[in-house]
């Protein structure tokens, strides 16, 4: 009887202390600063695979958008010109990650915003969600560093915390 309390006593420890690591926080991430980043694996639009060991010593932001997602849309321009176009060729990658959305919808939304960085279908959200927890908006941003670790966190479009995106990422790739 004593083994089966302390058994199930344990058991409750681990299942509430991994209910926590879950919780959200307020902005909807499941992910903090410092974390690694999760094992995936997308294909972009053009056939290129990317995941997590692949970009290792690559300074990279996983850029969670979707078509019908008005924010991303006024968000992508910005990251064209002002992200992917000055850092493009400093061993940095701005990958697109297209929630829940058919490869065909996937192209034709990077056509229609005029994008030249790497976008990907996630089609059923399973990068998403090992990030985010569900229904809590797609716009955000995830900078990863060349070890793999989460440096930096945006949700929406926020100009000050845009800049300071920005100014993590220039950090980050020795400008």
């Amino acid at each position: 009887m004593k083994h089966s309390l302390t058994l199930l006593f344990l058991i409750i420890l681990a299942t509430t202390k991994s209910l926590h690591a879950q919780a959200p926080d307020d902005r909807g991430y499941i992910v903090k600063l410092g974390d690694y980043v999760p094992a995936f694996e997308l294909e972009d639009t053009q056939g290129n695979t990317f995941t997590r060991e692949s970009l290792l010593g690559t300074t990279y932001i996983l850029q969670f958008t979707a078509s019908w997602c008005g924010v991303c849309r006024k968000e992508m321009p910005h990251l064209e010109q002002e992200v992917w176009q000055p850092f493009r060729d400093q061993n940095f990658v701005l990958l697109g990650v297209d929630l829940d959305e058919s490869k065909e919808k996937v192209i034709d939304f990077g056509a229609q915003m005029g994008i030249t960085y790497p976008i990907a279908p996630d089609p059923n959200g399973s990068l998403f969600y090992s990030i985010a927890a569900p229904k809590s908006g797609v716009t955000r941003n995830v900078v990863v560093n060349n070890r793999g670790e989460i440096v930096f966190l945006t949700r929406l479009f926020d100009e000050d915390e845009f800049s300071a995106m920005i100014e993590m990422v220039e950090n980050l790739v020795g400008n």
